[in-house]
Order: C-alpha cells, then structure tokens, then sequence
C-alpha cells in the first residue's frame, strides 16, 4: 500500500467536538471528501490533554490506528465537527 503524501496540503481546518463545542486540532487535511481519518504528522495544533478524548466532556471521538504504516486517529461518526 502507498504512503499518505510527504508534502503537507495548504488547506487548514479546525475540528470542534460536536457535544460542547471546544477546539480539538487545527488540521492540515488534503481533499474535499468529509473527515474519516487524521493522521497524527498532519496535526498542527493539538487541544487535547489525552489522545482521542474532547479535554472538556471527556467524550471519545476517535480511536488511534495505523492506516498504510502511519499513526492516524480514525474519526467515529457525528463525534466532531469540521470548520
């Protein structure tokens, strides 16, 4: 399987928790598909105290992978929102 791509993408948003709304990462994603994964190289500013846990609900969002040989957070369903 490839590698996700070495060249980081422009675009950058910002990933809210979707039950009380606090900022979790600014996240460089590539694509205009919607949010099913974040790889951990990707991240650029990370809000949680714990991985994969909203630090203000204590709500799991994520679960922690490996997708083609890279650390990711697999995105569960309705749990975050993108701006």
């Amino acid at each position: 399987m490839a590698k996700p791509r070495t060249k980081q993408p422009l675009r950058t948003v910002q990933i809210y928790c979707s039950a009380c709304r606090t900022l979790l990462y600014k996240y460089r994603k590539g694509g205009k598909g919607s949010l099913v994964k974040c790889f951990v190289e990707r991240i650029s500013e990370d809000h949680t105290t714990t991985p994969c846990e909203c630090p203000e609900c204590k709500q799991v969002f994520a679960r922690e992978t490996l997708i083609r040989g890279t650390p990711a957070h697999k995105i569960i369903g309705g749990k975050v929102r993108v701006k």
